[in-house]
């Protein structure tokens, strides 16, 4: 499946209508809407622009409780279980649990882990955190399935807006046998062989953001890598 991650901050009208009408966007499954960084407020209005433009499903990717709003279908319940930062490991979550519940969204506990993709990002910044290195599968594959013992029902292997590199195919690999938990991978995915490198490794759902603002034509060669993937299937 492919899901495009949407920056509320960037999302104009005018570029909402570039995706929505974009000739790739009919075989895109899922809306990512959020960040590590959202300064304007931009979240309802955003959720409400999609809205009338779209009924796919569009699901918060939170960077901070203040991002919870129930415009939107469902929220990735993310725990970094790759830091050490008790705040986003449990203290956020703490905080967002009465909101959560008033709320109509649906919640899906999902294990967020960051890998290393070749340069800081504003995920690694904003959180405090460490990216596990590319070089150590074995430690993606414990953690993802920690989070899996700990009850948590996805898993989304994170490099970060503005990645060079995206995860390694033998992390992605890793990971894919330890787990028999959905498994979303993003971050750094550039090009259509990329996107069919990470299929191949055991991708259920791609995620793309930045690359598609760069080039919007993106997107219809990710769904080629998408056919081909369930070709070969």
């Amino acid at each position: 499946m492919i899901a495009v991650l949407i920056d509320p901050d960037k999302a104009s009208e005018n570029q909402l209508d570039s995706l929505v009408f974009n000739p790739g966007f009919d075989k895109v499954d899922f809306l990512f809407v959020g960040g590590s960084l959202v300064t304007d407020g931009n979240m309802r209005n955003c959720l409400l622009n999609l809205k009338k433009r779209t009924n796919k499903p569009l699901i918060i990717f939170p960077g901070s409780p203040n991002q919870i709003d129930d415009t939107a279908d469902s929220i990735l319940l993310l725990s970094l279980v790759s830091g050490r930062n008790p705040d986003l490991l449990i203290g956020r979550q703490v905080e967002s649990a009465h909101k959560l519940k008033q709320s109509n969204l649906e919640i899906m506990a999902t294990g967020y882990i960051l890998i290393d993709g070749g340069r800081a990002t504003t995920v690694s910044y904003i959180s405090g955190t460490t990216p596990i290195p590319r070089d150590k599968p074995g430690i993606a594959a414990a953690t993802a399935l920690a989070s899996e013992q700990l009850g948590q029902k996805l898993i989304y292997l994170d490099c970060g807006s503005g990645a060079q590199e995206h995860a390694p195919a033998n992390q992605i690999g890793a990971v894919r046998r330890e787990v028999n938990l959905p498994l979303i991978v993003g971050g750094g995915i550039k090009t259509k062989e990329a996107a069919e490198a990470v299929f191949n490794a055991g991708a259920d759902v791609v995620v793309v953001g930045n690359k598609l603002e760069e080039n919007p034509l993106f997107l219809s060669e990710l769904v080629d890598s998408k056919k081909m993937f369930e070709i070969v299937s």
